[in-house]
C-alpha cells in the first residue's frame, strides 16, 4: 500500500486519504466531537486563513459568520470529493488544488482537532497514527468503487443499521443524495459518472452487504 512517505502528491490529482486513532482508539466519540471535526475540516480546506479555527470560535457570532462568509470566497487547498468520519478513523477523497495542499489540509485538521480532543479529555500526545496514508485514484472505476466503500463504512462496520445509512451526517452520502445541502463536497466528480442521483443511490444499495464483496475490489480500495 502506498503512503504519503513514498507518493508525490500532485496538483489536480485525486487521492484516497485516511488515518486512524493511535492504538485504534476512539477519536470521535460523541456527537459534539463529530461536529467539531466536521467544522474543523470545512474551515481548513481553504487557504490564506486569517487565524486558527480555535480563535474563530472566540469571536462574537455575527463577526464569526461574517468571517466564514468571506473565507468561503478564498482559494481552496483541496476539493473534498467524499468523506466519512468513523469513531476511530477518517476517510477523504481529495483533489489537490495547491502544491502541498493535501499535506497542509490534513495537518491543520489533525492538529486542530487533536488539541481540542486532548484538552477536553485531559490527555497529551499524538491522537492519530503517524503520517496519514494517501493513495492515487487512477481511474473512474476506482473512484466510484472507492466512494461506495467510504459511504458504506458505517454499515459495513456495523456502526449503524442499514436503514440509517442515508442520514449518517458524518459522511458525504446525505449531501450526494440531496438529503442535506452542506455544499462541502465537489460531488459532481462522482455523480457525473452516473445517469442520475438515483442510479448512484442504487449503486450504493446494491452493495450494502459490502463485507461479502470486499475481496473483489480490495485492489481498488487499498484496505
Amino acid at each position: 500500500m502506498a503512503t504519503f512517505r513514498n507518493v508525490v502528491l500532485a496538483n489536480d490529482q485525486i487521492y484516497h486519504v485516511f488515518n486512524r486513532g493511535v492504538e485504534r482508539r476512539t477519536v470521535f466519540g460523541t456527537q459534539w466531537e463529530f461536529k467539531r471535526a466536521l467544522d474543523v475540516f470545512k474551515f481548513y480546506r481553504f487557504s490564506n486563513l486569517p487565524f486558527r479555527f480555535s480563535q474563530l470560535l472566540k469571536l462574537p457570532k455575527e463577526e464569526r459568520e461574517r468571517i466564514i462568509s468571506e473565507i468561503n470566497t478564498n482559494a481552496k487547498l483541496v476539493e473534498i470529493i467524499s468523506f466519512c468520519l468513523m469513531p476511530n478513523h477518517f476517510h477523504f477523497i481529495l483533489k489537490q488544488l495547491q502544491s502541498g495542499g493535501i499535506k497542509k489540509f490534513i495537518s491543520n485538521f489533525s492538529n486542530s482537532y487533536s488539541k481540542y480532543f486532548n484538552t477536553k479529555h485531559e490527555r497529551i500526545g499524538p491522537l492519530f497514527e503517524g503520517i496519514f496514508k494517501a493513495v492515487l485514484v487512477e481511474s473512474d472505476e476506482q473512484l466510484i468503487h472507492l466512494s461506495r466503500y467510504i459511504h458504506l463504512n458505517p454499515v459495513s462496520s456495523f456502526l449503524i443499521p442499514n436503514e440509517k445509512l442515508e442520514n449518517y451526517i458524518w459522511s458525504s452520502l446525505p449531501e450526494y443524495l440531496e438529503n442535506i445541502d452542506d455544499g462541502i463536497c465537489s460531488k459532481d466528480t462522482v455523480l457525473s459518472l452516473f445517469p442520475s442521483i438515483e442510479s448512484y443511490h442504487k449503486f450504493i444499495l446494491n452493495q450494502i452487504s459490502y463485507a461479502q464483496e470486499l475481496d473483489k475490489i480490495k485492489h481498488l480500495i487499498m484496505e
